[in-house]
C-alpha cells in the first residue's frame, strides 16, 4: 500500500484511536504518604497526579479495593500557601488577568473564603460552604447551549460537582466569562468555577483538577496547623477525602510514557535520538494527551520543544510520525502557510500552542517511550 493512500485511511479513521501516555498502579500495601511516595518514586514514578475525569475513571479501574488510598495531593499547612485556580484543568488563572472588586479578594472578618462569586461582572471570594445559584458550562457538541445557569442554592463543591455530572464544569476563564455576559441579569450573584487552595501534587504538576467530596477542605485551612494529604474514597465514586498523612493506607502511583530531553538538537537529530534511545517522538492525537504532553513541557530550557509532528510536500499534509492520524490540533496559526522542512513545535508555557517551524532550528524534545 502506498504512503498516500495508507495516510488517507488513517484520516478516515480518527474515532479508532485512543491512547494515554501514563499508566495507573494500584498497590494494596499499606504505607503512610511519605512511604507510599517514596515507593512510587523508586518503582514508577510518583503518586498518582489526576488532570481529568476521564483520568479519575481510568485510576478507579486500576484499583481492586474499596478502601481509601492515597493519592499524589498534599497540603502544607497555613493560609499563605493558596493559590487560586479554575475549574476547569485546561483553563489556568493569571494573576495579572483579574475582576475583583475593590477591596477583594480579602477574607472577611479573617475567616477562610476560598470560592468566587461574581456580581455585575465582578468577583469577590466567599466561604465554599455558603449556598447561591451557578453557572455551568458545557462543551458538548450535541448541545445548542454553552452555558446554563443553575437556579437551585448549592455550596461550591456541590455546585461544581452538579456541572461534572450534567455539564462539563463550572464556567471558567475570562474568554467564557466574557461570552455570557449578556445573559446575566444586573445583580445575580452567581458561583463561577475559581477557586483557591493550598493542595499541591508530589510530581510538582500544575494540575487544577480536584474530586472532593461534598465537604470543602477549603474552608478548614484557618484550622490546619500539620501537613494533609488527600485520598480518593473508593466506596464513594472515588471522591476525594483527606486524612493524617502518617496513617497506612493502599496507594495508587503512575508510570509515564513521555520523556523531556534537555537536549538542543534539530527536529531530525530528536527524531533518531529518540528512536534511538526511547520509542519516537511524540503524538498527540487528544487533548488528554496534550495536557500529560504539557506537563513535561514545561520543564524545557528552550522557546519550543519538538514534538512528532511534520510537514510533507509531497502530499500536502502533515502527518504524526507515528503513522497516528492528525485528528486533534493546537495551532497558533492554522492558517499560516506550510512550507517543506517545516515541523512542528510546542510552546512549553502560556497556552502550550504549536507553531509551524522551520525543521533545522534546535530545541528541547519530547520521546514517548514503550
Amino acid at each position: 500500500m502506498n504512503l498516500s493512500l495508507f495516510l488517507l485511511i488513517l484520516m478516515g479513521h480518527c474515532s479508532s484511536f485512543t491512547c494515554h501516555l501514563y499508566k495507573y498502579h494500584f498497590i494494596k500495601d499499606g504505607k503512610t504518604w511519605d512511604e507510599a511516595q517514596k515507593s512510587c518514586k523508586e518503582k514508577y514514578i510518583d503518586l498518582a497526579t489526576v488532570f481529568t475525569m476521564t483520568d479519575m475513571e481510568r485510576l478507579l479501574k486500576s484499583t481492586q479495593s474499596q478502601e481509601s488510598a492515597w493519592i499524589g495531593l498534599y497540603s502544607p499547612p497555613g493560609n499563605e500557601n493558596r493559590k487560586w485556580h479554575w475549574s476547569q484543568p485546561q483553563v489556568e488563572f493569571n494573576e495579572n488577568q483579574t475582576r475583583w472588586e475593590s477591596g477583594e479578594p480579602n477574607d472577611y472578618k479573617r475567616n477562610p473564603e476560598n470560592c468566587a462569586l461574581m456580581t455585575n461582572n465582578k468577583w469577590k471570594d466567599f466561604p465554599c460552604t455558603s449556598s447561591h445559584n451557578f453557572m455551568c458550562y458545557s462543551e458538548s457538541k450535541h448541545s445548542n447551549t454553552k452555558f446554563n445557569k443553575i437556579n437551585v442554592k448549592m455550596t461550591w463543591p456541590q455546585a461544581q460537582s452538579y456541572c461534572r455530572v450534567n455539564h462539563t464544569d463550572l464556567i471558567s476563564g475570562l474568554k467564557q466569562l466574557d461570552d455570557v455576559k449578556s445573559q446575566l441579569n444586573v445583580g445575580n450573584q452567581l458561583w463561577i468555577g475559581l477557586f483557591r487552595d493550598t493542595w499541591r501534587w508530589s510530581d510538582g504538576s500544575s494540575s487544577s483538577f480536584r474530586y472532593w467530596d461534598n465537604v470543602s477542605p477549603n474552608d478548614l485551612v484557618k484550622k490546619q496547623s500539620d501537613k494533609k494529604c488527600a485520598t480518593t474514597v473508593l466506596n464513594k465514586a472515588g471522591k476525594w477525602s483527606f486524612d493524617d498523612c502518617n496513617n497506612k493506607k493502599p496507594f495508587i502511583c503512575y508510570s509515564g510514557k513521555v520523556i523531556l530531553i534537555k537536549q538542543d538538537k534539530t527536529w531530525n537529530e530528536a527524531l533518531n535520538y529518540c528512536r534511538k534511545k526511547y520509542h519516537d517522538l511524540v503524538s498527540i492525537t487528544s487533548p488528554n494527551i496534550q495536557a500529560e504532553v504539557q506537563e513535561e513541557a514545561k520543564k524545557a530550557k528552550t522557546t519550543h520543544v519538538w514534538i512528532g509532528l511534520r510537514y510533507t510536500c509531497t502530499l500536502d499534509l502533515w502527518f504524526w510520525v507515528s503513522d497516528e492520524p492528525v485528528c486533534y490540533d493546537n495551532w497558533d496559526l492554522p492558517k499560516k502557510t506550510n512550507e517543506c522542512g517545516h515541523a512542528a513545535a510546542m510552546e512549553p508555557n502560556g497556552q502550550n500552542k504549536w507553531f509551524k517551524m522551520d525543521s533545522t532550528n534546535k530545541f528541547n524534545f519530547i520521546c514517548s517511550t514503550r
